[in-house]
């Protein structure tokens, strides 16, 4: 199988979450056998040994569409009325930058995946992965009909990117005045986001998780333990609550533990301590040398069914020993108080990380069962297998 990716960034630097998630899906890709071209939609070509790359045909209109776009942001909000604009509804601006998209970039990107797709004939499907589909309207439909070949769209970012979903202040609104009909299907990273997709106008849509790449996040032994209790991550949208049951409050209660951080915008973090930052890949340093490793999901992906994010895979790979907040379907990936606890209020998460932290052996074990369940279940190359299975019913 060959396939034509347009991926929202291949540039680590650049501020896209999703972006280590797609380079080990990329990567699980060419291990199973697929023949990959990528084309970045923002930010420059990064080549790989696993894909092949073609360049990025709006990057500077892509970069001053960014530029505009995040004055305005800064703008909206310092305002009073800021609250608005992560509401559902779509303001004067957001509606005027996709117009703005669609004229500068739309037309661009159609002609260069022609050129693409006329030069390379093998090609058997198209995948977009997690760009702004309403900036290309249009364009999905024209290269199906003409190429006769299936345009797929893969959401990294459901039910958080959906309508009727706040979003984020700093994120796209990628589905107003988009036309998911143009699409053979639909994949997301979540089962419940299914329903959402089929009501959106999707004609298909289908579920692959979010996953962890063992041979990048596999464990390294520390002599020192020097966090007791550590949180990686961005942000405190939609999350606050737990952030302060989870870490805020206990800190101060447990004042012989050490809780750290490493990450931004995370407010009023207790008597916890900012870790500093180095690269992507210090995560790995950093969570194996605490004893006890923080899951704390946003309630856009806790509160609907098996909505994947990246963090829990990357943890269980690397054999941490995890406490979460509540998170709906988190069952079906780990078994909870085997290979995952899970905490429902600041008197729970005390009292479970006062026993974790008395039991060395109980923290091993939970590591070793969780890098286990990884390694059968959830690797990259399992969600690889079922994205190609998927694609191979729309060739």
């Amino acid at each position: 199988m060959k396939l034509l990716v347009v991926v929202s960034s291949l540039d680590l630097t650049q501020p896209y979450s999703s972006t280590p998630g797609w380079w080990q899906l990329l990567k699980a890709l060419y291990e199973v056998g697929v023949e990959i071209i990528a084309v970045p939609y923002q930010g420059a070509a990064v080549s790989s040994l696993w894909w092949g790359c073609e360049p990025n045909p709006a990057r500077w209109q892509g970069d001053a569409f960014r530029f505009l776009r995040e004055r305005v942001l800064r703008l909206r909000r310092g305002d009073t009325t800021a609250g608005r604009a992560i509401s559902a509804e779509e303001s004067i601006s957001d509606k005027a930058a996709r117009a703005v998209a669609r004229t500068l970039i739309g037309p661009v990107w159609r002609r260069h995946l022609d050129s693409i797709l006329a030069r390379n004939d093998d090609i058997d499907a198209i995948l977009f992965l997690t760009i702004p589909l309403n900036h290309i309207t249009g364009v999905p439909r024209y290269i199906s009909q003409k190429f006769d070949k299936p345009v797929i769209y893969f959401d990294g970012d459901v039910p958080a990117s959906l309508p009727d979903m706040q979003g984020f202040a700093s994120g796209f609104r990628i589905y107003q005045g988009a036309d998911l009909g143009e699409y053979a299907a639909f994949i997301s990273n979540s089962t419940g986001g299914e329903v959402m997709l089929r009501e959106l106008g999707a004609k298909n849509a289908h579920t692959v998780w979010y996953g962890a790449d063992p041979e990048v996040f596999v464990p390294v032994s520390s002599s020192v333990k020097s966090n007791d209790v550590f949180f990686y991550g961005h942000g405190r949208e939609y999350r606050s609550e737990w952030i302060d049951a989870m870490i805020s409050l206990p800190s101060q209660q447990l004042t012989d533990v050490r809780f750290a951080l490493r990450g931004n915008n995370l407010g009023a973090i207790g008597d916890a301590v900012t870790l500093p930052y180095m690269s992507f890949s210090k995560l790995r340093e950093y969570v194996c040398q605490s004893k006890i490793n923080l899951c704390i999901t946003r309630l856009a992906h806790a509160s609907v069914y098996c909505s994947s994010s990246s963090r829990p895979f990357e943890l269980g790979s690397l054999a941490a020993c995890i406490v979460a907040n509540p998170y709906d379907g988190i069952e079906e990936w780990f078994e909870p108080e085997k290979e995952i606890i899970i905490v429902n209020s600041t008197e729970e998460a005390v009292e479970r990380y006062d026993y974790l932290l008395a039991n060395e052996t109980v923290r091993e074990a939970m590591g070793r069962a969780a890098r286990e369940r990884v390694l059968k279940q959830h690797t990259f190359r399992h969600r690889a297998r079922q994205l190609v299975e998927i694609i191979r019913n729309y060739i």
